[in-house]
């Protein structure tokens, strides 16, 4: 089994007035029922869009922590969900119907297995 990281950026949500994200809760709340119920459900959250934003940044030697993005940015994670599945066809499944149920696109990439020590 593997983990693998199904994705989305904000603006890849688009405009729609409330009552559209609304009617996407029910369906995208299935998926992951649908998820758990196949034992491939690892964690999955959205990312507040307004909320606090911090940096960490080491590269200097010294711990530095700042408001804000580290790079100005035209995208910006929005939420993502981590599966664990056999192989790269189940996380595809996963992703699309994840997509299907968000009702915008998802991407999905496997992460990788920390190097041994």
């Amino acid at each position: 089994m593997a983990q693998y990281l199904i994705y989305f950026n904000q603006q890849w949500v688009g405009e729609h007035p409330p009552e559209w994200f609304l009617s996407r809760v029910e369906p995208s709340m299935a998926v992951i029922e649908e998820m758990k119920a196949a034992g491939v459900y690892v964690f999955a959250g959205g990312l507040e869009e307004d909320g606090p934003i911090y940096t960490a940044d080491a590269t200097s030697g010294t711990v530095t922590v700042t408001d804000g993005p580290f790079a100005e940015t035209t995208e910006q994670l929005g939420g993502f969900t981590v599966i664990d599945v056999p192989d790269d066809d189940s996380a595809k499944f996963w992703a699309g119907r994840q997509a299907q149920g968000c009702g915008w696109p998802q991407e999905v990439r496997r992460i990788g297995a920390p190097p041994e020590l």
